[in-house]
């Protein structure tokens, strides 16, 4: 999640927390706020989807099942690393999933209409962990909440601040955060999603550099 305040100033802020020194995946760097979908996460309803031309591009080669997902869990660990809200009031069911227990008690439910698709990254062979990662773009003000507070993180992360973007490269960042921060850097301005998402993808044999385009998905997909 690549959270942006004051995008419109001369000098916009990222939301970035560090890792732990222990962390078996990139100790010790600044990241963005993430982790993993999880299999619960298809079963969570959001109040509002992501655009059309980002979920056709999280549709190909991920397929029409996981994309609202990947959305859903994007919201999910958001709040879990920074205690932030992505979501529009409403209501859940009588049964609440334990891992959405503390955000749907804010009054909230998930809602991924702010959400731009900005890039696609699998990371090399050879690590601890191996991530197919989706880095979604999302402006500060269509939080809710005080920007400020992190009271309600977890500890995954440390040292959680907005770093203004000329001075962000300056911090200790992993290679592919500063790739997708030039690609974020360069569009952020758009009013609209660029004509292509970036998929930067790691494979045993080459390192290939490719483009999503997405295509509208019939009534059959």
């Amino acid at each position: 999640m690549i959270v942006v305040r004051d995008s419109k100033s001369d000098d916009p802020k990222v939301l970035m927390g560090q890792r732990g020194a222990k962390a078996a995946f990139m100790p010790n760097k600044f990241v963005f706020p993430g982790g993993a979908m999880d299999l619960g996460d298809r079963e969570i309803a959001l109040a509002g989807d992501i655009g059309a031309p980002c979920r056709n591009r999280l549709q190909e080669d991920g397929g029409a099942e996981v994309w609202r997902a990947l959305c859903v869990a994007a919201a999910r660990e958001l709040w879990e690393e920074t205690g932030l809200i992505l979501g529009q009031p409403g209501y859940w069911p009588a049964e609440v999933p334990k891992d959405w227990q503390s955000f749907a008690a804010t009054g909230h439910v998930p809602d991924a209409s702010a959400l731009t698709f900005v890039f696609r990254a699998l990371t090399p062979p050879g690590r601890p962990r191996r991530f197919d990662a989706r880095f979604f773009l999302l402006k500060a003000e269509d939080l809710r909440g005080d920007l400020d507070d992190f009271s309600r993180a977890s500890d995954e992360l440390s040292h959680l601040q907005w770093i203004p973007l000329s001075q962000v490269r300056s911090f200790d960042l992993p290679f592919i955060t500063e790739v997708v921060l030039a690609e974020v850097t360069a569009n952020l301005r758009h009013e609209s999603p660029p004509e292509s998402t970036p998929f930067f993808r790691n494979d045993d044999e080459e390192s290939l550099f490719l483009r999503l385009h997405g295509r509208p998905m019939s009534q059959a997909d």
